[in-house]
């Protein structure tokens, strides 16, 4: 990247290197769902076309990304910023696990969208156990993503969790 850089005209690098810092200094965590924007609150939380009674948690920001492509999620978001890991040190401490749980009490359904990794199924058995253990996350509905089989593949070739999981995750056609 160096090599690219030095055969830039001065100029560019100017003007590149001026954005990266007022990308540093402008963008910062949304108050509410800890997405990354440019705002006190992000677009998502603020629009009043989304449903704010249904949150669906993500590791990272551009798992927001990912969903909003789809234009089919009209809900709000909630980021954690990483998954636990204990190997990397990662435990609930250092994630917005604390800020969703004070969402709660003004949620009715929580849509747990965390990866289908080791670290990923931890995040969503703990983020399960903690949401229930709250007094008003006894009336909150808690959901997973399906998982299972992606389109176009053979089934021969899907290992047994994920074809554990699509059979768990079937539904009536």
């Amino acid at each position: 990247m160096a090599f690219y850089l030095l055969r830039l005209p001065q100029s560019f690098l100017t003007d590149f290197s001026s954005s990266i810092l007022e990308l540093k200094n402008k963008v910062s965590y949304c108050e509410i769902c800890k997405n990354v924007t440019d705002q006190k609150v992000c677009r998502i939380c603020e629009s009043a076309d989304r449903d704010q009674d249904m949150v669906m948690v993500v590791e990272e920001p551009m798992d927001v990304v990912a969903f909003e492509r789809g234009k089919k999620y009209q809900g709000v978001y909630h980021v954690l910023h990483g998954r636990i890991s204990p190997l990397e040190n990662i435990g609930p401490d250092e994630l917005f696990i604390n800020e969703l749980l004070s969402r709660v009490k003004n949620t009715k359904e929580i849509i747990i969208a965390t990866n289908p990794t080791m670290e990923g199924e931890a995040t969503a058995l703990y983020l399960n156990k903690k949401i229930k253990d709250l007094p008003a996350g006894r009336q909150v509905k808690i959901s997973r993503l399906g998982m299972g089989i992606p389109t176009g593949a053979d089934l021969d070739y899907a290992d047994d969790m994920t074809l554990t999981q699509a059979l768990e995750g079937r539904r009536e056609i």
